[in-house]
């Protein structure tokens, strides 16, 4: 088990004289704390324990829940991630892999088999078995436990424990993108759920991640223990700290002070100060997450579809991708990146016509000109906001903005079309860099997220989700990118990218689907 060494030297610069007969014993001394030094040095991961104690990590801030079935936006999920295993991940290069389960096949159109590893066990010495498996399933995929995820899981109408290592889950029909969903399921410990309860597991969770939970101090900061008696891959770090930091100005100085080891969300000009850095670097990275302006389509102004082609036509996308964000991002024509299954190469989308938008909008009249609150949270960068904004405000629209906290904006969110605002600007990323993870939810009147209650992308949709054949899978996303970007029921924007900044001493590769593995780090002098 890799360990940390602490090598004290003897003597120093008030040592005592040496008295007659003890330089030999000093010098066994001197011998064997070099050895030991050399041994921990040679351990895997050695030389990381010894030159770094602890991993500090800058978000914007705090997660919403440590309770990998409730919620998963970012700041959740990157601290939640390291403290639960999911049944299977994605590698660094993207290639769905083992993880809990170490191999699967499919039984037949709607039945497939997971063989779990036998040696992994919960933070509570507890060993994980299909028990677990199935009960993380059945929780996520229950009505009334109310998972924002429950639309990205609701095709698993049934799981069973075959044996201790055996768990076979039943679909409703083919569900081709059941492994790319699965990714995101975490499992978690019957036993302590049930005994402690929902509320409790979310204050002190206990997964079988490379991570045990330390402190949550609302607010301020959560706080990782490393799991020495994990299965896996051992984190190099003893410990990591998620702090929630707001500004992204200041996430930056951290980073320039030493303070922080690494920091999400930063925008493109922040991130240029980090060039000059001696301690940090920007890493930036094209992710799966689409950025893109949601709208209330049940609600006026915007059940009109001219206003909605208005607004369509009164975006600069470029202009925002290029003049605001610095040229990382690239521009959308459709509500999905390349790097998800289901892009379609050709989709075409209006072309920016503020002449054309504003003649729209005059053509409406007055209903036109009600005020919209364009709502946002912190977590989004707010340039993109304002410009947003502004583009609809010189085309004709009446447009405030409205700033609401990360909880606040996610529950009205995923409300149904009685609660959603009339316009917000979101991102989006399942996590699962395929076509069902996005469009389902945000686009399909059986989730809380969707407003648009249109036939013709519902049963693409649906078909895009219950075949197996890939050819007609993208066939029916075809579909709905062609009803999207005629009816506008959604505006893309872009395909966004993570801007992190690191230290220059951390080695880490980060990933489209904008997972934080502190596992796979590590520390170079």
């Amino acid at each position: 088990k890799p360990y940390r060494c602490k090598i004290k030297a003897p003597g120093g610069d008030r040592a005592p004289p040496i008295k007659k007969g003890e330089w030999l014993m000093m010098r066994t001394r001197r011998m064997l704390a070099g050895a030991l030094l050399a041994a921990c040095l040679s351990l895997p991961g050695g030389a990381a324990f010894a030159a770094k104690e602890r991993l500090t990590i800058d978000l914007v801030g705090e997660p919403n829940s440590l309770d990998p079935h409730v919620q998963w936006n970012p700041d959740s999920y990157y601290v939640y991630r390291n403290i639960f295993d999911n049944l299977v991940t994605r590698d660094d290069k993207g290639v769905i892999a083992p993880q809990v389960a170490t191999s699967w096949k499919q039984l037949s159109d709607t039945k497939i088999q997971f063989q779990l590893r036998d040696d992994i066990t919960f933070h509570d010495g507890s060993k994980l078995t299909a028990d677990d498996v199935v009960f993380s399933v059945k929780r996520i995929t229950d009505p009334k436990f109310a998972s924002p995820q429950l639309g990205q899981f609701d095709k698993i109408i049934d799981a069973v424990a075959d044996d201790a290592k055996t768990v076979t889950l039943t679909t409703q029909g083919a569900y081709p993108a059941l492994l790319a969903q699965l990714v995101k399921l975490s499992v978690v410990p019957k036993k302590v759920v049930e005994a402690v309860g929902k509320d409790a597991f979310n204050l002190a969770p206990v997964g079988s991640g490379p991570y045990k939970f330390g402190a949550w101090q609302r607010g301020v900061a959560v706080t990782l223990n490393r799991n020495d008696a994990y299965w896996g891959t051992k984190a190099a770090f003893p410990s990591v700290v998620f702090r929630a930091i707001p500004d992204a100005a200041t996430r930056v100085a951290n980073l320039m002070a030493g303070t922080s080891d690494l920091a999400a969300n930063l925008d493109g000009d922040l991130a240029a100060q980090l060039k000059t850095s001696q301690r940090a670097k920007p890493v930036p990275v094209l992710t799966e997450r689409v950025a893109y302006l949601a709208m209330n389509v049940q609600k006026e102004p915007l059940n009109d579809p001219r206003v909605r082609r208005a607004i369509a036509q009164a975006i600069d996308k470029q202009a925002i991708t290029d003049g605001v964000l610095g040229g990382t991002e690239k521009p959308l024509a459709q509500m999905l990146s390349p790097a998800h299954e289901g892009f379609v190469e050709g989709i075409k989308d209006l072309p920016f016509d503020l002449a054309k938008a504003k003649a729209e909008l005059a053509a409406v009249g007055p209903k036109a000109k009600q005020e919209i609150a364009l709502v946002t949270a912190p977590v989004y960068d707010q340039r993109v906001v304002q410009a947003l904004q502004q583009m609809l405000v010189d085309a004709g629209l009446s447009v405030k903005i409205e700033m609401t906290d990360m909880g606040s904006w996610l529950k009205r969110m995923q409300s149904g079309p009685d609660s959603i605002p009339v316009m917000a600007f979101s991102r989006w990323s399942c996590g699962c860099q395929d076509a069902d993870g996005v469009l389902f939810p945000i686009l399909h009147s059986a989730s809380g997220w969707a407003n648009a209650k249109d036939k013709a992308i519902e049963d693409a949709l649906e078909t895009g989700r219950q075949t197996l054949d890939p050819a007609k899978r993208l066939a029916a996303y075809k579909t709905v990118h062609e009803r999207i970007a005629s009816e506008h029921f959604v505006i893309p924007l872009y395909q966004a990218a993570q801007m992190y900044g690191t230290s220059k001493n951390l080695v880490w590769t980060p990933t489209p689907n904008e997972s934080i593995f502190v596992n796979r780090m590590s520390w170079k002098d």
